[in-house]
């Protein structure tokens, strides 16, 4: 067989594959979501003669293609696997699993997003907080990378020079140090969150930096429902399945929620969010904009707010028995230009409660 020939059969092959695989993504309905990936799947794109003439139809097309692609999970999975264990990759989309423990190479440090965050915090602490709130307190939630990139070699931020430069960009905060009451186990495996039932400790430590004392007292529950987080999926390999845990107590089960996106009273755990897409949601039905905690038992009549992201989620309950009245704030997701329509700073307690994750990529923070 010359050499002409194999060329046109090695071409008519990829083209067969290639209108194989097209008309099989045509012929399976489109995925809208990916469950392991956590994201929106990338649909068929328009078609016209702009679209055709500038590319746009044949870049969104490729991203189509290879998110429609037909069992297209179980090749993520082999692809992953063959990185991994076969070529030994050591980490696969940035995820890397060490001890059994997935987590994201976090590096460099990104000196721009913290000067974006303390920046942002300084604008709603200056038109809000000034001379009205009584105490402000900055605490920072290391993710796993703290505990685990030094262990396999990995790159990792400089998380001392964070600490740094947060409290030094943040001079009219207290800073509650709570990394070194936790350690790796503290934290879901195949998720970037910590666990609720771990927590305590962490929690009396935080309140006890703003002149709170917690008794820590609850009934420890077991989510009948596996749960796997955001890296299972995104790394794709097989992690076995992971149990949530919740803390209950007379005082939480008495609590008044206002869920002010919805406008309604909801309770600390969302459990319709915990048979959902993220059952992690079931904290506080996750990264809410607004709400507050009301607190009939309390034996004080303090107040704190917290400006959190989805960490402050799990531990808040925690700190519910010390304050009268919580309130929840994620400038993620709401203009803090706002806050003066929803929120009283009089006389408040404000806790700034972020991760590292937040904080070295802040561009979400309005």
């Amino acid at each position: 067989m010359n050499k002409k020939v194999k060329s046109i059969i090695s071409f008519a092959l990829i083209a067969a594959f290639f209108v194989t695989m097209v008309t099989a993504c045509w012929a399976v309905p489109s995925k809208q979501y990916s469950d392991s990936e956590r994201r929106e799947l990338a649909q068929f794109p328009k078609v016209d003669i702009k679209t055709l003439l500038d590319g746009s139809f044949m870049t969104k097309f490729e991203s189509y293609t290879q998110d429609q692609f037909p069992l297209r999970e179980k090749f993520r999975t082999l692809k992953a696997m063959m990185s991994y264990y076969v070529f030994r990759q050591l980490d696969n989309n940035d995820i890397y699993i060490k001890d059994g423990y997935a987590a994201k190479i976090e590096y460099p440090l990104s000196d721009k997003s913290l000067d974006y965050a303390a920046g942002r915090f300084e604008y709603v602490y200056k038109k809000f907080m000034e001379g009205k709130a009584s105490n402000v307190y900055l605490s920072i939630v290391p993710d796993k990378s703290y505990f685990l990139a030094d262990k396999g070699g990995y790159l990792k931020m400089d998380y001392e020079k964070l600490v740094a430069a947060m409290k030094d960009k943040m001079t009219y905060a207290q800073y509650i140090d709570i990394m070194n009451t936790l350690e790796i186990s503290d934290y879901y495996k195949t998720d970037t969150h910590w666990r609720q039932e771990k927590l305590i400790e962490t929690a009396k430590v935080l309140a006890s930096g703003m002149g709170v004392t917690l008794a820590g007292q609850y009934r420890e529950n077991t989510l009948d429902n596996p749960f796997y987080g955001v890296y299972y999926g995104q790394a794709a390999l097989p992690m076995p399945a992971e149990t949530i845990k919740y803390l209950t107590s007379d005082i939480l089960d008495n609590c008044i929620v206002t869920n002010y996106e919805t406008g309604k009273k909801t309770t600390i755990y969302d459990m319709e969010k915990a048979y959902g897409k993220d059952p992690y949601q079931m904290f506080l039905s996750g990264s809410i904009s607004l709400m507050t905690i009301e607190n009939p038992n309390a034996t004080t009549d303090k107040e704190l707010v917290i400006f959190r992201d989805s960490f402050g989620s799990s531990i808040t309950p925690l700190l519910v028995e010390g304050y009268a009245k919580i309130t929840l704030v994620d400038i993620r997701y709401i203009n803090p230009d706002y806050l003066g329509r929803f929120v009283n700073f009089e006389g408040s307690d404000i806790l700034f409660l972020y991760s590292t994750l937040v904080l070295n990529n802040s561009e979400t923070i309005k």
